[in-house]
């Protein structure tokens, strides 16, 4: 009697605790799932960007950390990015920094190169020692770096100037922003600028005009340039710094100058809408980290082969699609203003 009670008692305990059980999950919320086992030592990637101050460059940091979050999950393995970027650019604190992610024990390094001839040795000394090196945006192609992600400098530039002269209905006198001379990327949008410009004999191109890569000095040399040239009736900016600030809206009249621009970040969209930059060329440059770190983990972490070229198309922002654009900036976590945002 006693052996059949105490089977009916463990019975009983046994299908009280598979009920307490069913009604656990029934009331514990939805999991979040578990991240994968760990699979590899944790990377450590190094990114140098030319400017800290500079928006297009905070926007490619959100861009690698938003991917090294995913593939970190993805993967079971710890990833970190490393911000290793110069507050104002300044390509020797770039090839000392590089140095100093080797030592660091840095996985791969990210770079966009201010000068490639200042940061080539030490890109090359990094890869010597074992530390593979990826650029965006301003290549060094002379280095042992693996691949570039970044738009065809040259291209992009042939499209700035393609633009302007539309916009001046082929005739007109013009103006090019260039920024940094020394920025490989730039010197070839600028080559591409007055390839086409020649294309065109109605367009003449007044001067070409350098500056340090700060909102205030871009602002700067243009107030200056279009004060000593007041023919000036149309401006190539193969970078938009100065679209960074309204400054410029209340400076130029759009009714007789042109801007077309590289960039649209969401400080530069009213410029768009006012009409005095009726064309923007936006480089998506969140993706020059997103699609960098997707880059540099197939390296690294799962040794495939990258392609030593990887193009970024440029998307052509104008009133048309505006709206749709500044959406796209919203999901790549910007603040972007709720006017632009809710435009057809």
């Amino acid at each position: 009697m006693r052996k059949k009670l105490t089977a009916a008692l463990i019975v009983m305990a046994i299908a009280g605790l598979l009920h307490g059980c069913r009604g656990e999950q029934q009331s514990a919320p939805a999991a979040t799932p578990a991240p994968a086992p760990a699979r590899g030592p944790a990377l450590k990637i190094a990114m140098i960007a030319k400017s800290a101050t500079n928006p297009i460059f905070t926007s490619a940091r959100k861009g690698a950390e938003a991917a090294a979050s995913e593939l970190a999950q993805k993967h079971g393995v710890p990833i970190e990015i490393v911000w290793m970027t110069p507050t104002d650019e300044d390509a020797q604190i770039q090839a000392q920094n590089i140095a100093q992610a080797v030592k660091d024990g840095a996985s791969a390094i990210l770079i966009s190169c201010s000068d490639a001839t200042k940061v080539a040795a030490s890109i090359d000394d990094a890869v010597g020692r074992g530390v593979p090196v990826m650029t965006f945006d301003s290549d060094a192609p002379g280095s042992k770096r693996f691949a570039f992600y970044g738009v065809d400098d040259e291209k992009t530039g042939e499209m700035l100037m393609r633009e302007l002269a539309a916009q001046l209905r082929k005739k007109g006198s013009v103006a090019v922003l260039a920024g940094n001379e020394n920025a490989p990327n730039l010197r070839k949008r600028v080559d591409g600028v007055t390839k086409e410009a020649a294309k065109t004999p109605g367009i003449k191109i007044v001067g070409t005009f350098h500056h340090p890569e700060t909102v205030r000095d871009a602002v700067a040399e243009v107030l200056r340039a279009q004060k000593e040239n007041p023919q000036i009736q149309g401006w190539a900016m193969v970078g938009g710094w100065p679209l960074f600030t309204p400054k410029l809206l209340s400076d130029l009249d759009p009714a007789k100058i042109k801007i077309v621009a590289v960039d649209a970040l969401p400080a530069e969209l009213a410029y768009v809408d006012k009409g005095l930059a009726p064309v923007l060329l936006a480089q998506p440059t969140y993706n020059w980290g997103y699609v960098s770190v997707q880059r540099i983990v197939d390296k690294v972490h799962l040794k495939q082969d990258v392609p030593e070229i990887i193009h970024m198309e440029v998307v052509r922002v104008t009133k048309d699609n505006l709206g749709e654009w500044a959406r796209q900036l919203k999901t790549w976590g910007f603040t972007v203003p709720q006017m632009y945002v809710t435009m057809p």
